[in-house]
């Protein structure tokens, strides 16, 4: 972990460029951020555009740090058309997942990288589940998969309770994007490791039945 490909530099430095660009001009950030009721006024361009959108330099930091350190393991695993095919496809189904929550509120707005980068970590721990990972206020390393359930089960536990001002449900379409992106790409974990696949797949089969029964 920590080794920056070319595909990773490029990824941060749009991140950078453009969140830069809305921090300095106030009608940018407004014109491609993620909001409900100019998504659904035709404005399709926000979904993906809000992913590279920040709303200050410590959440645009965050994400590009948490994105430095596991972006190797996905581009180690499966190279870096891939990992770029898995960030894409969590950023914007984390941002459609956001949407499918948020359609009636057409004030709701949100933008970062969280969505893809989320996706990444969740593809990164369902290719090495066994990886320690240091968490703040957790005194020892735990397995990353652990970390993984536990951080999806926040993410619902989030949702239900509508906790700050985080787009839990934009990270949590990011995990799933990621997870079902890298088994597609790399099927050979339903062979090698399918304890692990189910696994990391409880929690997405808990939001769908919370959502199903309308606990959600």
């Amino acid at each position: 972990m920590g080794n920056l490909d070319l595909v990773t530099i490029v990824v941060i430095a749009a991140n950078v460029i453009i969140s830069f660009k809305g921090f300095s001009d106030r009608g940018f950030f407004e014109r491609y951020k993620f909001n409900v009721g100019g998504i659904r006024r035709g404005e399709k361009i926000r979904i993906f555009s809000s992913g590279f959108l920040h709303v200050d330099t410590m959440h645009l930091f965050f994400n590009m740090f948490t994105l430095y350190f596991f972006a190797p393991v996905v581009i180690l695993y499966l190279g870096t058309v891939h990992f770029l095919i898995i960030y894409i496809a969590s950023l914007i189904l984390g941002n459609l997942l956001s949407l499918y929550f948020h359609k009636d509120e057409f004030h709701y707005s949100a933008v970062g990288a969280s969505g893809a980068v989320t996706g990444i970590l969740y593809s990164a721990i369902l290719l090495q589940p066994n990886m320690q990972l240091g968490i703040l206020f957790i005194p020892l390393p735990i397995p990353a998969y652990v970390f993984g359930i536990l951080y999806l089960i926040y993410s619902i536990y989030g949702m239900k309770k509508q906790l700050g001002n985080i787009g839990h449900d934009a990270h949590f379409g990011g995990a799933i994007g990621g997870f079902v992106a890298t088994l597609i790409l790399y099927p050979s974990l339903f062979k090698t490791d399918l304890l692990m696949v189910g696994l990391l797949a409880i929690p997405i089969v808990v939001l769908f039945v919370m959502h199903k029964t309308g606990k959600l």
